[in-house]
């Protein structure tokens, strides 16, 4: 894992805020928002399962590990396996959003590795505010700091909107073709 995200914030004559993050060295976004603050990203910890659970009990997507020792077995799992990054926003008390980067390397494409985004999910309270891209801004910074050549996302949605967030933050679609091969039950 990569050192912690750092960001830095410049307010615009115009009330714009320009928000540089970044993540050792070089591997920077730069991010335009116009009146109120970005939210900040950053790496999940052990003490975020209980708040990460709340929120994905609002998520329209899956149902999630049960019971909660499983779900403490898997979490712990998940923040030391190598290779697999979590970030989450806050607001308050809730964690407002969340996504995973999975990445692996490749003997393909000069050695540059790739990565995957999965569970990628925005508290329904704070949708529209940036806890979104901050979570998926800092999931490809990693990546390309981990020197992918690209970064892959799946959705089931069939919600335009979520399709439009993704190609906001840098996502194209229809480059590939998705298969999905399901554990025989």
């Amino acid at each position: 894992m990569i050192g912690p995200i750092r960001a830095s914030k410049r307010r615009g004559n115009n009330g714009a805020t320009l928000t540089l993050i970044g993540l050792r060295g070089s591997a920077f976004w730069l991010v335009l928002t116009t009146g109120g603050q970005m939210p900040n990203a950053r790496f999940a910890q052990t003490s975020d399962l209980e708040r990460l659970l709340d929120l994905f009990q609002l998520s329209e997507v899956s149902s999630t590990a049960q019971p909660p020792d499983s779900a403490e077995h898997i979490w712990s799992e998940t923040l030391t396996r190598k290779g697999v990054a979590v970030f989450v926003t806050d607001a308050g008390a809730k964690i407002a959003a969340t996504c995973m980067l999975i990445t692996a390397p490749n003997l393909l494409r000069s050695g540059r590795g790739h990565g995957f985004l999965e569970n990628v999910v925005t508290h329904p309270e704070f949708r529209g505010m940036g806890h979104g891209r901050a979570v998926v801004q800092a999931a490809l910074a990693e990546a390309w700091a981990r020197d992918c050549y690209q970064v892959l996302l799946q959705s089931g949605r069939k919600d335009a909107r979520v399709h439009r967030f993704y190609e906001g933050c840098g996502f194209e679609p229809g480059v590939r073709t998705a298969y999905v091969a399901k554990r025989p039950t």
